[in-house]
């Protein structure tokens, strides 16, 4: 694509997102595989199910192509997606960690809406909400080898007992063994993440090419950006392609002191998700 066409085509996305919600209005019925139709959202709310288990057969007709589902950690509660953090656990002993398979591409953003419960226990902090998979994926703690990569959001708190968002990557070359988040923070430093309130999170990937620093990630919060910067994610161009989402819901860390003594739960709702190459 020429260079000056995709950083308009960029600009026009990102700064769209700044003004609030841009992808299509929610769909009540399953639209085929993900990114299967180029340029068009394929948006999921939960308003038609009842209050209950959302079941690996529910999240399927919803998602597509799904594996790793939980029906014992996610609920169907107020036309929403309930996720739950189990007591004293980490990691996928704890929650949930699925996988969704997509239409292989190049260039995509997702949009979606996250809100944790008003007696929710932050902890050190967890994995949260849907990120993208890139070639084999990449995560735990296992630096990137060059033929994966990942994009997430976590939630952490720090030393001062201020709780924020921290963008969570992984790709080639990245510094150290563990997820990226390039020092920064939502919200700034004096701020904290309030229980009971929405975020709309907003991400946006591209590929980069052979070995070059010509990928890109955006997270956003709110329309407020967290993350804007050109990534290699991979060096190997049979690689390249954005070929999963994940869910992930979680606390961890590795440590035990990321746990927490009482159940937690985070609501979820307003998905939508596009491919534009």
């Amino acid at each position: 694509m020429d260079f000056v066409l995709f950083v308009t085509l960029a600009a026009l996305i990102t700064s769209s997102a700044t003004a609030g919600p841009v992808l299509s209005a929610r769909q009540h019925e399953p639209q085929g595989r993900i990114g299967s139709v180029l340029g068009k959202a394929y948006s999921v709310d939960f308003d038609r199910w009842p209050y209950g288990r959302y079941s690996s057969e529910a999240a399927s007709a919803d998602f597509g192509d799904v594996s790793g589902w939980d029906a014992d950690r996610t609920i169907i509660s107020g036309g929403r997606l309930r996720g739950e953090l189990e007591p004293g656990k980490i990691g996928g002993a704890g929650g949930t960690l699925a996988r969704i398979n997509v239409v292989r591409g190049t260039e995509y953003e997702m949009q979606y809406t996250v809100n944790f419960h008003s007696q929710f226990q932050w902890s050190r902090g967890g994995k949260l909400g849907w990120g993208f998979g890139i070639g084999d994926g990449a995560g735990g703690c296992t630096k990137a080898d060059g033929d994966g990569a990942s994009l997430r959001l976590m939630w952490y708190t720090d030393d001062n007992a201020r709780t924020y968002f921290r963008p969570y990557l992984y790709y080639a070359a990245m510094p150290g063994r563990c997820g990226d988040s390039f020092g920064l923070r939502y919200p700034p430093m004096e701020e904290s993440l309030k229980v009971s309130t929405n975020y709309v999170i907003y991400m946006y990937v591209r590929s980069n090419t052979g070995q070059n620093k010509d990928g890109w990630a955006v997270i956003k919060v709110n329309g407020v950006t967290l993350l804007d910067t050109p990534v290699q994610w991979t060096d190997n161009n049979a690689k390249r392609s954005i070929t999963n989402l994940v869910f992930h819901n979680f606390r961890g860390g590795s440590q035990d002191y990321w746990a927490s003594d009482r159940v937690g739960y985070i609501y979820y709702d307003n998905f939508s998700v596009k491919r534009f190459g």
